[in-house]
């Protein structure tokens, strides 16, 4: 995929964290509006704790409109004390291409930390295409897991590197 000119100096660290434990399908809202469940809620506070001790700022947070994954957006940005409110990214939906994600992203040309809340299998081909230039690089992203991807750049293709890749078990150190 290559991106629009106008936005090949971009360089931007992201971040991609995958929604906390969900309830199963509920028998009529189906599955976008599941939500997450108890011990998936304080998870993702947990994450959210880990990620202030890291300092870590984002300019902008997008998640997929699903419940559960506005659910973790919102965990996090309260947490984190965020200005600005979670974005509703429909190219986060299970499904969409990787690609997708890709030029929406670059449309953010000023941003320079930006924390995506998705799905999988979505989140591991996004970041595969971002590493490897292909979509799969083997990347697993269990339920809370976050990965940042540093210095991705947006000229002929999306390009960056792995920095690290944890599980929520990892980052969650409240008990």
């Amino acid at each position: 995929m290559l991106i629009s000119s106008k936005h090949t100096r971009q360089i931007v660290d992201i971040y991609i964290l995958r929604h906390g434990k969900a309830e199963d399908s509920p028998p009529e809202g189906g599955d976008a509006s599941r939500r997450l469940t108890k011990k998936g809620s304080e998870e993702i506070v947990g994450i959210g704790l880990w990620m202030a001790a890291q300092d870590l700022e984002f300019d902008l947070i997008a998640a997929s409109p699903l419940a559960r994954a506005q659910e973790t957006a919102a965990i996090i940005a309260g947490v984190l004390d965020c200005k600005k409110r979670p974005l509703s990214w429909d190219v986060l939906v299970p499904g969409s291409e990787p690609d997708a994600v890709c030029h929406e992203i670059s449309r953010h040309a000023k941003s320079s930390a930006i924390l995506l809340v998705g799905h999988e299998p979505l989140l591991s081909s996004l970041i595969s295409r971002i590493i490897s230039g292909n979509e799969d690089a083997g990347i697993a992203m269990t339920k809370g897991a976050l990965a940042k991807i540093r210095d991705v750049s947006f000229t002929e293709r999306p390009s960056g590197e792995l920095h690290w890749l944890l599980t929520a078990k990892q980052m969650n150190f409240r008990k």
